[in-house]
């Protein structure tokens, strides 16, 4: 299907035209935010580009939370926590300043872990979802469980001999964030089970890392 273009449209028909190529395009948040965002360029005397770099920001930074919120629901958070809602005041051995530089995820990036250590009630799955959340915005691919539902995973897929599988599935994530493991007492399968997938993901970023390496080096030659 291809559109008519015509000079010296109406501004009905120029709306409809705007609306059809949107849903063509598959542009919604232009097709809903067209008429307002056109009224304000009429009323501000907005240049042309100034105007199509509003729609088209509009689209990206739509898009862009869409795609936070995805990442988001596949991590499996049991509930919302943020940073901005954790009470520091009531956890005065917690450095305020760490946990917003934790925030910037770098250390994702870079393939390190991080434990949370501390007593019962002192915020460590709320600090833990909370920097999962700031991972899947960030663009990471995180999974969350809790430690003895992902042991007791792992050893179901062990029996039905999908053990393979199920451990690669974890590896592919960019964050696992393992809850309440210190609450659990493993016996010797189940250690040996979580250590493997604690392996797996040390050797997929292994992996990974000398892949991006080999790439830069191809594009520096």
């Amino acid at each position: 299907m291809t559109l008519k273009r015509h000079r010296g449209l109406t501004e009905q028909a120029a709306t409809a035209a705007v609306d059809q190529a949107c849903r063509m395009l598959r542009l919604p948040t232009i097709r809903a935010q067209f008429p307002e965002l056109a009224e304000a360029a009429a009323r501000d005397q907005m240049s042309y580009r100034g105007f199509l770099a509003e729609l088209l920001m509009s689209e990206c930074d739509d898009r862009a939370r869409r795609r936070s919120e995805r990442r988001i629901k596949a991590a499996q958070f049991p509930r919302e926590k943020s940073l901005r809602a954790f009470d520091f005041d009531a956890n005065p051995n917690i450095d305020p300043a760490v946990i917003h530089t934790l925030a910037t995820c770098e250390w994702v990036k870079n393939g390190l872990p991080l434990c949370l250590i501390g007593d019962s009630g002192t915020g460590k799955s709320h600090l833990l979802i909370a920097l999962g959340t700031e991972a899947s915005m960030a663009g990471f691919r995180v999974r969350y469980t809790l430690a003895t539902k992902l042991v007791n995973e792992l050893v179901e897929a062990a029996d039905e001999k999908i053990l393979t599988k199920t451990i690669a599935r974890y590896g592919r994530v960019d964050l696992l964030c393992i809850d309440e493991l210190g609450y659990m007492e493993l016996d010797r399968r189940g250690a040996e089970l979580l250590f493997q997938v604690l392996t797996e993901r040390e050797e997929s970023y292994r992996l990974a890392s000398a892949r991006a390496a080999r790439a830069q080096d191809t594009t520096a030659g």
